[in-house]
C-alpha cells in the first residue's frame, strides 16, 4: 500500500469510524473497509500512470470515504432496498458529520456511483474514483467467481 494511502488512512480512522467498515461486507467476501483503501490505491496508481495533475491527498480522502455509509446493505429487512443509488448521500452525510471534508471529497463521495446516480462527477479527481471504484467492484465480484469455475474445470 502506498505510504500516502497509510497516513491518511491513519488519520481518518482517529478522527472518526472508519475502522467500522471493517464489520461490513461489500462485494463478494470484501469488507467495505477493504474496498475502499483498494479504491484509493487504485485511484493514485491510475492518476499516477497516467501523469494526471490531481489534489492526491483530497483523492484518497474522497476515495476512503466514497463508501462511508455505514451499514449493511445486504440486509434485505433494514430498508436499504436502493443502496447503490441512494448510497453516496448516505456516505457524504456520515462524512460531513465525523470529517471536515472539502469540495473535491464531497464531489468524490456524491458522484462515484455515476452512471446510476445521473449527475456525473465535476472534478478530475472524483472521475478517477469513479473508474476505479467501477474496477474494484469487478474485480471483488467477478474473480472469486472466476476462480471457483476455473477450479471446477481442473
Amino acid at each position: 500500500m502506498e505510504q500516502e494511502v497509510t497516513e491518511i488512512l491513519h488519520e481518518l480512522e482517529q478522527d472518526g469510524d472508519l475502522s467500522k467498515e471493517r464489520q461490513f461486507c461489500q462485494h463478494g467476501t470484501t469488507s467495505v473497509y477493504a474496498h475502499s483503501v483498494g479504491v484509493a490505491c487504485c485511484s493514485l496508481a491510475i492518476a499516477r500512470y497516467l501523469h494526471l495533475r490531481v489534489r492526491e491527498r483530497e483523492m484518497i480522502r474522497g476515495a476512503l470515504l466514497h463508501d462511508y455509509f455505514l451499514y449493511d446493505w445486504h440486509d434485505p429487512s433494514n430498508g436499504h432496498r436502493l443502496h447503490g443509488f441512494t448510497h453516496p448521500s448516505s456516505a457524504c452525510r456520515n462524512a460531513e458529520r465525523d470529517y471536515r471534508i472539502s469540495a473535491v471529497e464531497r464531489n468524490i463521495i456524491r458522484r462515484h456511483m455515476f452512471p446510476m446516480t445521473v449527475v456525473p462527477p465535476t472534478c478530475r479527481e472524483a472521475w478517477i474514483v469513479c473508474l476505479a471504484d467501477k474496477y474494484c467492484a469487478c474485480q471483488e465480484t467477478v474473480q472469486p467467481r472466476l476462480r471457483r469455475l476455473l477450479q471446477g474445470w481442473g
